[in-house]
C-alpha cells in the first residue's frame, strides 16, 4: 500500500507585535519571560531601597507602572480615557494624602499623550468632520481668546497666565478627544458607571466626616492655616469636603452626580434600577448638605424647572410638584440645627450678610470691567495674582463668582464669549434631545444638559468649572450632548439600511 509522503508545514514566524500581544495580553505574563522579568524588577527596587531610600524606591514603581499607562493611554484611548477620569476625581484627595507627586503636571501630560494620539489616528484616518458643530467652534474661539491673553497689554504677570490657562482653557482640548472617542452607547455607560461609582466613594466619605469625624491628616489640614478655620467652621459645626479641595467643589459635585442619576432615570430602565438612582439621588443630596454650601442648595430646584420643561407630562410634574412641596417645607420650617439654617438662608439672600458684601464688591469692580474689555489679565485674581502680583488693584479682589472672575480677568469681551459658549452649548443640547429617537441615547442627552444648565447656574454664586474635576466632567458632558445624537444617527442609519 502506498503510503501519501506528508511534508510538515513550517511555521510561520511570529512577528514582534504578535509575540508581545501573546506574552502581556494574552498569557499576562504567565510564562518564563514573565516570571524573569517580575523577578528582575524585584531585585532592582530592592537594590534602588537599599542604596536610595523608599522614596526613591517609590519613584521606581510608579515609573514602571507609567511606562505601561504612557503606552496604553496613547495605543488605547478609551482606557486612557478612564484613567483619566479617575484621576480627575481623585487628584485633590491625593493630595490630602500627601502624595508628594505633581499630579497637575501628570495630568496635563495626559492630555499632551491623548492629543498624541489623536493626531497618530487622524494621519491614518484623515477624517476632522467629526469635529465640525458650533458647540466645537464656540470652544475654539475661548481657546484662542484665553491664548491670546498671554499678549494682554494691561496683565500685571504673564507667569499667572501660565498657572491658570491649564485648568481653564488647556483642559478644553478634552472636549475634542472625549467627542473623538466615545462612539459607542457601551462605553458612555462604562463612563456613566465610573462617574456614579466615584460619587458615591466620595459621599460615603463625606458621611464618615459628618459622622465618624475626619482622618488625623484632614485634621492637621484644617488647624494648620487660621484662614482655613474661619472659611470652614461655621456655628460650631465644619462644612464638610470630601476628597475634593473644599466644601463648595464637594457640593457641586453631589449636585452634577445627582442630575446624573435623575436624568438616567428618565430612560426605559428596570424598576430595581430606577430605585437604586432614586436612593443615590436622595444620598448625593443628603451628604451635600454637609458642605455648608449655600449655592449649591438652589442648583437642583432650579435644574428641576429645567426638566419640567423638556420633559413634559404628568409624572414629571407630579415628582417636581412633591419635590416642590417639600423643599418649601423645609425653607419655612423653624429649625436649630446649624446645616438646616444654612440651607434655609440661601432662598433668602437679602438676609444674608455674605451675599450683600459680594453684591458690594461686585458694583465696586463694575468701572474697571468697563474700562478694560480685555480685563487685567488671566489670573490676575485670587491665588495666583496674590502670588505673582501682590500689589496689583486685582490681586486681593475677592470675584467670589466665575462670571465675575472672567469679566475681571478676561474682560467684557471674555465675558461676552464665554455667555455664547454656554448658550451654544445649551440650545445644541435642547435641539439634539428632540431629535434623538433612541429613549437610552434621549436620557444620556438630557441629563448632561441638566448638568450644564446647573454648572452655569451655580458658576454665579461660586466657581464652578476650574477646579478639578468639575472642569474635566463639565466637558465630558459638553461633548455627549453631541456624541449622543452622532450615535443615534448612526443606529438609524443601520436601521434604515437593513429594511
Amino acid at each position: 500500500m502506498n503510503k501519501e509522503l506528508i511534508i510538515p508545514l513550517a511555521h510561520k514566524k511570529e512577528t514582534t507585535g504578535a509575540l508581545l500581544r501573546r506574552i502581556f495580553l494574552v498569557e499576562k505574563l504567565n510564562n518564563p519571560f514573565g516570571f524573569g522579568l517580575l523577578l528582575v524588577l524585584g531585585l532592582a527596587i530592592a537594590v534602588i531601597v537599599a542604596l536610595f531610600g523608599m522614596k526613591a524606591g517609590l519613584l521606581a514603581i510608579i515609573g514602571m507602572i507609567g511606562l505601561p499607562v504612557v503606552y496604553g493611554v496613547v495605543a488605547y484611548p478609551r482606557f486612557g480615557i478612564i484613567v483619566y477620569l479617575s484621576m480627575a476625581y481623585l487628584i485633590m484627595w491625593l493630595f490630602k494624602l500627601g502624595v508628594d507627586f505633581p499630579l497637575g503636571t501628570l495630568m496635563d501630560g495626559m492630555e499632551g499623550l491623548f492629543i498624541l494620539s489623536l493626531f497618530i489616528k487622524q494621519k491614518r484616518d484623515k477624517d476632522w468632520s467629526i469635529f465640525k458643530g458650533p458647540v466645537s467652534t464656540m470652544i475654539l474661539i475661548w481657546i484662542g481668546y484665553n491664548l491670546f491673553q498671554i499678549a494682554n497689554p494691561t496683565a500685571e504677570s504673564r507667569l499667572a497666565w501660565v498657572y491658570t490657562v491649564r485648568t481653564v482653557a488647556v483642559v478644553m482640548v478634552m472636549y475634542f478627544i472625549f467627542l473623538y472617542y466615545i462612539t459607542t452607547k457601551a462605553f458612555i455607560r462604562i463612563i456613566f458607571k465610573l462617574w456614579i461609582g466615584l460619587a458615591f466613594f466620595a459621599a460615603i466619605y463625606a458621611f464618615k466626616q459628618e459622622h465618624i469625624g475626619f482622618f488625623p491628616f484632614e485634621d492637621a489640614y484644617l488647624h494648620s492655616d487660621p484662614g482655613i478655620e474661619l472659611l470652614l467652621f461655621i456655628g460650631g459645626v465644619w462644612r464638610k469636603f470630601s476628597i475634593f479641595s473644599d466644601p463648595v467643589a464637594f457640593s457641586y459635585n453631589m449636585v452634577t452626580a445627582s442630575l446624573l442619576c435623575i436624568g438616567l432615570m428618565t430612560g426605559e430602565i428596570s424598576k430595581i434600577k430606577r430605585a437604586i438612582l432614586g436612593f443615590l439621588v436622595v444620598f448625593f443630596l443628603l451628604v451635600m448638605l454637609y458642605s455648608g454650601t449655600r449655592g449649591a442648595y438652589v442648583l437642583i430646584p432650579a435644574t428641576m424647572i429645567m426638566l419640567t420643561v423638556l420633559k413634559y407630562n404628568k409624572k414629571v410634574l407630579m415628582i417636581v410638584g412633591i419635590a416642590a412641596i417639600f423643599i418649601a417645607g423645609l425653607i419655612f420650617v423653624p429649625t436649630s440645627n446649624q446645616t438646616l439654617y444654612r440651607f434655609q438662608s440661601a432662598f433668602k439672600p437679602s438676609e444674608d450678610a455674605s451675599f450683600n458684601l459680594r453684591k458690594m464688591n461686585q458694583k465696586r469692580i463694575q468701572p474697571y470691567i468697563l474700562s478694560h474689555p480685555l480685563g487685567g489679565g488671566l489670573g490676575a485674581t485670587g491665588e495666583w495674582g496674590k502670588r505673582f502680583a501682590p500689589y496689583s488693584y486685582l490681586a486681593n479682589f475677592p470675584p467670589d463668582s466665575g462670571y465675575v472672575r472672567i469679566a475681571v480677568e478676561l474682560g467684557w469681551i471674555g465675558l461676552f464669549l464665554f455667555c455664547m459658549l454656554i448658550f451654544t452649548i445649551l440650545k445644541t443640547g435642547i435641539n439634539n434631545y428632540f431629535i434623538i429617537k433612541d429613549p437610552e441615547l434621549r436620557s444620556y442627552c438630557l441629563a448632561a444638559i441638566l448638568i450644564v444648565f446647573a454648572l452655569n447656574i451655580g458658576n454665579y454664586p461660586q466657581e464652578a468649572i476650574v477646579q478639578y474635576p468639575s472642569n474635566v466632567y463639565f466637558y465630558l458632558v459638553t461633548a455627549m450632548i453631541t456624541v449622543t445624537l452622532r450615535i443615534d444617527k448612526q443606529q438609524n442609519a443601520i436601521a434604515d439600511a437593513r429594511k
